[in-house]
């Protein structure tokens, strides 16, 4: 076979296969064409998804601040146009209870809603309504919304240990040692737990403070205040 003849046959064969997937592509356009359509609307989903996500987060911001104002807003004649007053503290527990339960209600697995909890259990302690608050920390707390779930955490702990509950309240704090966050540190919530234990293990509630003696001045002096409690051993 001479070489113009294979140049004929590859030549051939070239065009058999652009043809082959010409025929392929004019078969199956149909197809790319939907699958091209799956794929963008997917994208524009995904962006559309986060925008709304976007403005559904500044939305349960805005309407937190708002009822953090709330919450700290003074009883009596409006004296600043920048403040929240009230004329008695019962029409500010309404509006308090009614704005955070507006954004639980509204947004019930938000972060937003877990701070909206944990500030009506506050007002619960105030108010000297500690079932209630119970109730609110332990929302937050098995929420798994962190940092708020820990602060819920070592607030409740510090209920039950009130309440003469030792062992629930260790059990939360050891947990908190354990796993730290940014609102609860490691150094709080053991100086928290050796007071919880100083009757019962006042050596291992000893052993606890001693190294935070040295730490920085705040904690220095929590864990001096804390040793100065616990209870002197036969050995001591």
């Amino acid at each position: 076979m001479d070489r113009l003849t294979r140049k004929e046959l590859k030549t051939d064969k070239f065009a058999q296969e652009v043809s082959h997937t010409v025929e392929f592509l004019e078969e199956h356009r149909r197809q790319a064409m939907i699958i091209g359509a799956v794929v963008v609307a997917v994208i524009l989903a995904v962006l559309g998804g986060r925008y709304y996500l976007r403005i559904q987060k500044a939305e349960r911001q805005q309407a937190l601040r708002q009822a953090e104002r709330i919450y700290q807003a003074q009883i009596g004649p409006a004296t600043n146009a920048y403040l929240v007053f009230y004329p008695t503290e019962e029409a500010k527990k309404e509006a308090v209870e009614k704005a955070f339960g507006e954004i639980i209600q509204k947004y019930p697995r938000s972060e937003e809603a877990a701070v909206a909890k944990y500030y009506l259990g506050a007002m619960a302690i105030e108010q000297g309504n500690y079932d209630e608050a119970k109730k609110r920390f332990e929302e937050v707390a098995a929420s798994g919304k962190q940092p708020y779930a820990s602060q819920a955490a070592f607030s409740l702990a510090q209920l039950y240990a009130g309440e003469g509950k030792l062992e629930e309240a260790e059990k939360l704090l050891r947990e908190l040692v354990a796993r730290p966050t940014e609102l609860v540190s490691k150094e709080q919530a053991t100086i928290a737990l050796a007071q919880v234990i100083a009757k019962t293990k006042p050596e291992e509630a000893r052993k606890l403070l001693e190294p935070l003696r040295t730490e920085r001045s705040a904690v220095s002096r929590a864990a001096i205040a804390a040793l100065a409690n616990v209870p002197k051993t036969d050995q001591q």
